[in-house]
This record gives C-alpha cells, structure tokens and sequence, in this order.
C-alpha cells in the first residue's frame, strides 16, 4: 500500500494529477473509440456490446433497425468491411426470401436498395474501430479489432 506522500500515488495523468492539464496523456493511454450497429434483440449483439462495455471503450451504439444507415454510410461501411451487399444480408430473414434476394442475377445496387428498405436484412453485430471494420458473428470475431 502507498501513502499519499510516497512517489506514484497520483496516478498519471489522473485529474488529482498537477501535470494533469499541462501533460496530456500518451494517444495509447485513451480510450479507442468504437461504432456497433446493434440490435438489442439480438443475443450476440448484447453480448458484442456487454465485452466491449467491460472494456471501457468509448462506444457508439447505433440501432440500425431504429436509425437506418443511409446509402452513403451503408456503401462505406461495405467497403470498410471489405465484403459486398450480398455477404452483409441475413438470408434467414423472411423478407429475404419474399424479395427474391437469393437470385445470383441481381445487381450489388438492388441488394443496397433492398437492405436500405429493410434494415432487417443486415447481419449484426457490426463493429467498426480504427483497426478495421468486422462483423461480429461469432463474437469471437471481436479480438481482431481490439
């Protein structure tokens, strides 16, 4: 145990600190700033999110299915991912077989208009960090952006 008067008892860069305002802390000691496109009904999506809260990320959550991503977020994000629309659906979505989506001869532009219509379709959890984006499935997945 350490004593108030011993060296390192304040913590660097804590706000006790009195170089705390004049010495930021080092880019690694900052918390990595996270996007999930989540779906709270979706068990590995609550449990993507609960590891990245245990973790102390700065997290932004997006509901997907409540705040729908627009086309130009949804093409960026595809190429973040590196993968096409077809590869991003949940194809044991029921809409998925009412729209005929399986068919090999629609274009990449009509899967795009059909997940922006139905937001459903997105496979989930998607994380994006600065290392890169993944989708989450199985949650195992997760450690490569860490």
């Amino acid at each position: 145990m350490k004593y108030a008067w011993e060296p390192g008892f304040i913590p660097s860069g804590s706000p006790f600190d009195p170089w705390h305002f004049w010495y930021p802390r080092p880019q690694s000691e900052h918390p990595m700033t996270v996007t999930i496109f989540h779906n709270p009904r979706c068990n590995t999506s609550r449990t993507v999110l609960g590891m990245l809260q245990a973790k102390g990320l700065d997290i932004r959550i997006v509901e997907y299915l409540k705040q729908p991503p627009d086309r130009a977020t949804l093409v960026d994000l595809l190429q973040q991912l590196g993968i096409g629309p077809r590869a991003l659906m949940r194809r044991k979505e029921a809409i998925y077989g009412e729209l005929g989506l399986g068919d090999p001869a629609l274009s990449d532009d009509r899967l795009i208009e059909a997940i922006l219509a139905h937001p459903i379709l997105i496979e989930r959890p998607i994380v994006v960090t600065a290392k890169g984006a993944r989708i989450c499935r199985p949650v195992e997945k997760l450690a490569e952006l860490l």
